[in-house]
């Protein structure tokens, strides 16, 4: 077997170039998508996104509030699909306690925590802003 073998056997995206590399990530990120898709948290916030993204279009009262509606929603769902990677990545390493899995399953799902209060609070404002007080 010849040394660009090995690596392709490896990971043949590392040898692709241009479009067929774009191609092949775009395929890789569909997928990893339809894997979130299995999880009951990520499920929920995509159902909210549905509702919330087009309803950001509605609220915003100009394009910044409108990015920062709608991206909230949409980085809610990024940082679970990177917290259900580490707990992945974790659970494969091996299904024992260990503080170091905890800790690394702790921080994700602390993130997936902060990115929510950050889209609530974004939300509230906005919403304050609209009909609240000023």
């Amino acid at each position: 077997m010849s040394h660009h073998a090995d690596r392709e056997a490896v990971n043949a995206q590392k040898l692709r170039t241009g479009l067929c590399r774009m191609w092949h990530a775009f395929g890789y990120s569909l997928a990893g998508l339809r894997s979130g898709w299995g999880e009951t948290a990520f499920r929920q916030e995509t159902m909210a996104a549905i509702v919330l993204v087009p309803v950001a279009f509605w609220l915003g009262q100009s394009w910044v509030e409108t990015a920062l509606l709608a991206g909230s929603v949409l980085l809610v769902m990024m940082v679970e699909l990177l917290n259900t990677g580490i707990e992945t990545a974790i659970d494969r390493i091996g299904p024992e306690w260990n503080a170091l899995s905890k800790r690394a399953k702790d921080m994700g799902s602390a993130a997936v925590l902060l990115s929510l209060l950050l889209a609530i609070g974004i939300w509230v404002a906005a919403i304050w802003s609209r009909w609240g007080g000023a």
